[in-house]
């Protein structure tokens, strides 16, 4: 079942061409990875996707509805959330209450939840092994444990498609390793992921499908694979 389409979506910045004509395809349950060169319009698509930006043609549709005018914040309800390329959470507030935040005013839609939500919300930091810190202030994590703060804010909207931003940048290997055993067991409880990555190890040995972008085009979607041996892609990470 298609979850998400995108149809034909161009975006211009002034003169400059971020997203030409671009369209795909994204099924239901399915493990998508988005690659391309800075400035091949990665960012911009998925801003696109969920309402930061509004596209001067095509559509999006979710789940069979037309959301390419849809705010940001009922996208979010309908369930696409997103990770950010640079965390920025409350640095003053403990994890807990960073998460019960999304918690109490998506999910919850503003009701009273009390120590109902504060469970929820530790659970999902259980899943990201940040439970031993839910107490302590944000801003004291390190690299890896803000991406993993910041995939639990985006999880506690109870997303159907998950986007992420370069959730892996700045991490060693082994925290790479880390951060892709999470991301699969989000997915194997059946949600969506649309990932952006510069680190191919991670982004081919997560996909089911690759799209590449180059200049604001798709330029190649396919199994990782097809992807990697794409003479045109070669020729954009390589040079020639």
């Amino acid at each position: 079942m298609t979850l998400l389409q995108v149809n034909a979506l161009s975006k211009r910045f002034g003169g400059f061409a971020a997203l030409t004509d671009v369209s795909l395809t994204v099924r239901a349950g399915e493990r998508l990875g988005i690659i391309g060169p800075n400035g091949s319009g990665k960012t911009t698509l998925i801003n696109c996707i969920c309402g930061a930006l509004t596209p001067e043609t095509g559509s999006i549709a979710f789940d069979g509805t037309d959301v390419t005018r849809l705010a940001a914040y009922r996208r979010t309800r309908l369930g696409i959330a997103r990770s950010f390329q640079i965390p920025r959470p409350f640095s003053s507030m403990t994890l807990v209450d960073n998460v019960a935040v999304p918690l109490e005013y998506v999910a919850h839609r503003g009701l009273a939840g009390g120590a109902g939500i504060r469970h929820e919300a530790i659970g999902l930091l259980e899943q990201m092994g940040l439970r031993e810190s839910a107490d302590a202030l944000a801003g004291t994590l390190t690299q890896v444990g803000l991406r993993k703060l910041e995939l639990a804010r985006a999880l506690a909207v109870r997303p159907r498609l998950l986007i992420l931003d370069e959730v892996m940048a700045g991490l060693s290997s082994v925290e790479v390793d880390e951060m892709l055993a999470i991301v699969f067991a989000v997915s194997q409880r059946g949600v969506t992921i649309l990932m952006i990555e510069h680190i191919m190890r991670a982004i081919m040995r997560f996909s089911q499908r690759v799209v590449c972008l180059d200049a604001g085009r798709v330029v190649a979607d396919a199994e990782p694979a097809a992807v990697v041996a794409d003479p045109m892609v070669q020729r954009i990470y390589l040079g020639g």
